[in-house]
C-alpha cells in the first residue's frame, strides 16, 4: 500500500465524483435560448418531403413549416432559420424569386412571423444559390465569374423584402466582399432599422455542404472556391468577421462550426457582436449514418459536439438537433 503522506493533496478529481458535482463545477453550459433551428421550406409540396441525406430533416410545406416554428417557441429556442425551396421551373438566371413577394421563402417568412410574433426570433437565408438556375450565390457573368459587384444590389433587395415578411433578421451567407454594408444602407433607408443582420462571415468553401445541397434542390455545377473562404487559412476567417462587424453586422458566424472550432475561438476573442456557428449538414449526416450502424452512442455524441462548439466560444449554435438538444436540457 503506498504511504498515505507521498499521495497529491491535489485531486481533480474530487470534481468529477458525481453527476451533481460535474454538473456544479462544468465551465460550458447550453442553453435552449442559444440554439437556432434551421428549416426548409418548399413550393409546390402538399406533404413534408424527407431529405435522404439528412434522416429526420424534412422539405416542410407551409402549414407543417408553422407547426414546427411553434414547436420552437415552445421548446425555448433562440429563433429559427429559414431557407426557401422554389420550383425548379421558376429559377432563373439573378434567382428572382429570391425577393418575390409571393415567393416561398417570403411566403414561408410572413407564416412563422405571425405564427410566433415576437415570441420566436425569425430568420432568412439572404443568398440567391436556392434560386438561381446555375446555383451560384451570385450574378455570373458569360465568362462564368460570380461577379460581386453586381450581386450586392439583388442582396439588398432580397433583404428588404425577407424584412417586408416578417424577418427579424436577415443572414447574408453568399461571401460577398460588401454585402453587410449594402443590406444595412437598403435596411436602414426602407424603415426597417430595427432588423438585424447575421453575417456569415467566415464561411468555407468545405466538403461537408454535400446534404444540404439536396435539401435545397440547389443546381451548382462546379464549386463556390472563388468566394467562400480557403479551408487552409485561420487569420482570414477573423479578418472578414471584423471586416463584417465594421460594416454594422449584429452578428458573425463561422460556418462549418465543427470542423473550424479553432477559427471560432479566434472570432469569438476579438468579436464585438454575438458569434454564431453553423453546424452544417455533413457534420449531421456523418453523425446520424455512423449511428444507424451502431458505431456511436448517438445522443452522447450529438451532445458532446454542441457542446464543444459553445465551448469553443459560439453564442448561438446553428443545428438540425436544435430541438432535440433542447429536449434533453
Amino acid at each position: 500500500m503506498s504511504d498515505p503522506v507521498s499521495l497529491p493533496t491535489i485531486r481533480p478529481r474530487r470534481a468529477r465524483r458525481s453527476a451533481a458535482m460535474r454538473n456544479l463545477t462544468a465551465e460550458t453550459h447550453v442553453h435552449p435560448s442559444q440554439l437556432i433551428l434551421p428549416v426548409f421550406v418548399r413550393d409546390g409540396i402538399d406533404e413534408p418531403t424527407p431529405i435522404s441525406s439528412l434522416p429526420g430533416v424534412v422539405q416542410h410545406t407551409l402549414s407543417s413549416l408553422v407547426h414546427e416554428a411553434e414547436r420552437v417557441r415552445e421548446a425555448g429556442l433562440g429563433g429559427i432559420m429559414l431557407f426557401g425551396v422554389p420550383r425548379d421551373g421558376d429559377k432563373d438566371e439573378v434567382g428572382s424569386p429570391a425577393w418575390a413577394s409571393d415567393g416561398i421563402l417570403n411566403r414561408g417568412l410572413a407564416a412563422v412571423r405571425q405564427a410566433v410574433g415576437e415570441d420566436t426570433v425569425v430568420m432568412a437565408d439572404t443568398c440567391l444559390d436556392e434560386f438561381t438556375s446555375h446555383g451560384h450565390c451570385g450574378v455570373v457573368t458569360d465568362e462564368g465569374i460570380v461577379d460581386n459587384d453586381a450581386t450586392l444590389p439583388l442582396y439588398a433587395r432580397m433583404a428588404v423584402s425577407q424584412a417586408r415578411a416578417g424577418a427579424h433578421v436577415v443572414a447574408p451567407s453568399g461571401m460577398m466582399d460588401g454585402q453587410v454594408r449594402v443590406i444595412r444602407d437598403a435596411l436602414d433607408a426602407e424603415g426597417f432599422t430595427d432588423v438585424a443582420i447575421m453575417a456569415y462571415s467566415a464561411k468555407y468553401a468545405s466538403g461537408f455542404f454535400g446534404p444540404f445541397r439536396e435539401a435545397v434542390g440547389c443546381s451548382l455545377t462546379g464549386d463556390r472556391k472563388t468566394y467562400q473562404q480557403d479551408p487552409r487559412n485561420r487569420r482570414e476567417g477573423v479578418r472578414e468577421a471584423l471586416l463584417d462587424i465594421d460594416e454594422s453586422a449584429d452578428f458573425v458566424m463561422v460556418k462549418p462550426a465543427g470542423y473550424y472550432l479553432d477559427v471560432l475561438r479566434e472570432v469569438a476573442d476579438v468579436s464585438a457582436v454575438p458569434v454564431a456557428a453553423y453546424q452544417v449538414s455533413g457534420e449531421y449526416a456523418m453523425v446520424e449514418a455512423a449511428a444507424a450502424r451502431g458505431w456511436i452512442d448517438r445522443e452522447r455524441v450529438i451532445d458532446e459536439s454542441v457542446t464543444s462548439i459553445v465551448r469553443a466560444g459560439a453564442d448561438q449554435v446553428l443545428t438540425y438537433w436544435a430541438l432535440e438538444v433542447a429536449g434533453r436540457l
